[in-house]
């Protein structure tokens, strides 16, 4: 008999995770083992239940996609993390990937892609929507000559932006990326000058408007 691919369902609303399940439940080779309704409760029944595949989202309490994905992957190294997002930012996706992420869907995609993508990750394939497929490609024709707003951050800009967004002052988000304060601030007034806001107040904002915290 053949063996199932073994999945973790990770998303904070549980009607998405039912409708995920839905899809699932007629496969003969997809086994949904564990549901997580925020990213502390994914790693800790990744942990448990050691799954295949986890279909993590990117936007959760307590552990981020992008934070849990770090952490699973640390402890677990040979789990596949498929992430099923709403955001079709591609800045969202190279960032998730760059962390070990190993394919990324949209949510509106997961009806038709969902199946194929688990097992595709589960083979080593990397996945990945083709909306962000052909904005990606959109953005290497410029040659980047032209990047605005979330796509203009560097890596450690990005960063900075979900500390600050997800409450932590300058001291304390210095603190969790390992730089000196003075360092921070000057990622903070990057950040400030490349988004054309003013504030901490405005990063915040943005940070939620765009689902980086939640």
């Amino acid at each position: 008999m053949k063996k199932k691919i073994r999945v973790l369902i990770a998303d904070d609303h549980a009607m998405v995770r039912d409708g995920l399940c839905r899809i699932l439940e007629d496969t003969d080779d997809i086994a949904v083992v564990s549901q997580a309704d925020n990213g502390l409760t994914a790693l800790s029944l990744a942990k448990k239940t050691k799954p295949d595949v986890v279909v993590l989202d990117y936007t959760m309490p307590k552990l981020d996609g992008l934070a849990a994905t770090q952490r699973i992957l640390d402890l677990l190294p040979k789990i596949k993390i498929l992430i099923l997002t709403v955001h079709d930012n591609i800045q969202f996706a190279v960032r998730i990937l760059e962390a070990g992420a190993h394919g990324f869907l949209l949510k509106e995609e997961a009806a038709d892609q969902l199946i194929t993508a688990i097992r595709d990750v589960n083979v080593g394939k990397i996945p990945i929507s083709p909306t962000i497929m052909e904005k990606l490609a959109a953005r290497l024709r410029r040659g980047g000559k032209d990047k605005v707003g979330l796509d203009s951050l560097s890596p450690r800009e990005f960063e900075l932006l979900r500390h600050l967004g997800s409450g932590k002052n300058i001291r304390e988000s210095a603190s969790s990326m390992c730089i000196s304060e003075s360092t921070a601030s000057t990622y903070r007034s990057r950040l400030l000058e490349k988004l054309g806001l003013k504030t901490t107040g405005d990063l915040i904002r943005f940070a939620f408007e765009k689902g980086i915290v939640s």
